[in-house]
C-alpha cells in the first residue's frame, strides 16, 4: 500500500512540475530581444548571400564554386525557412530585419553586408576576375555572420537559436577555409 501512495504521490508531483501556480501548463521558452534581433538580421543577411550564389553559374568555370554556390542557396534558403517560421511563431515580423525588398542593400549595418554598388560591381564580372572578387565578397559575408552568430552564442537565450548559430559558425569557417584556398590558386 505504501508503495502505491508513494508512486502516486511522485505522479501528482512530477505532473505539478510541468504547470503553472494556477494549473495550466508551463508556456514553451520565450525568446529573448538577442534572439529576436539575431534572427531577424540574420534572415536578409542569408537572402544576400543566396542573391550572390545565384550569380555563379553564369560567371564561372570552376565547378567547385558552383558546387559551394548551390550548397549556399539549400542550406541558407532553408535557414531562412526556419528562421521566418520561427519569428512567426513569436508573432514578430519576418520582415523587421531592414531589409530593403527592392534590392538595396545601402542602409545596412550588419557585418559583412555588400552595398547595392558592390553588387552591381560583382554583376558584371565574369570568369577569374568573378572567381576572385566573389570568394573575397563571400568571405567578408561569412565573417560578418559569424560574429552576428558568437553574439547570439554570448546574448541569446533559447537553446535553438544556439544551436543555429553553432551552426552557421562551423559551416561558414569551413566555406572560408576552402575558398581562401582557392583564391590563392586562382591568383
Amino acid at each position: 500500500m505504501r508503495r502505491i501512495a508513494a508512486a502516486l504521490l511522485l505522479a501528482v508531483f512530477l505532473a505539478a512540475c510541468g504547470q503553472s501556480d494556477d494549473g495550466s501548463q508551463e508556456a514553451a521558452a520565450e525568446p529573448n530581444s538577442d534572439d529576436v534581433d539575431f534572427v531577424q538580421q540574420m534572415i536578409p543577411h542569408h537572402e544576400q548571400a543566396v542573391e550572390m550564389a545565384k550569380l555563379v553559374d553564369d560567371r564561372t568555370q570552376r565547378p567547385q564554386l558552383v558546387q559551394l554556390s548551390q550548397d549556399i542557396v539549400s542550406s541558407q534558403s532553408n535557414e531562412i525557412d526556419r528562421m521566418t517560421a520561427w519569428l512567426e511563431e513569436w508573432g514578430e515580423d519576418p520582415a523587421a530585419g531592414g531589409v530593403d525588398h527592392g534590392g538595396g542593400h545601402d542602409d545596412m549595418t550588419m557585418p559583412g553586408m555588400m552595398t547595392e554598388e558592390e553588387m552591381e560591381g560583382l554583376m558584371g564580372l565574369e570568369g577569374r576576375a568573378f572567381d576572385l572578387a566573389f570568394t573575397e565578397m563571400m568571405i567578408e559575408h561569412h565573417e560578418g555572420a559569424i560574429e552576428m552568430a558568437e553574439t547570439e552564442l554570448d546574448e541569446g537565450s533559447l537553446p535553438e537559436v544556439k544551436d543555429l548559430a553553432d551552426e552557421i559558425i562551423e559551416a561558414q569557417k569551413a566555406e572560408i577555409e576552402r575558398m581562401q584556398g582557392w583564391r590563392q590558386d586562382w591568383r
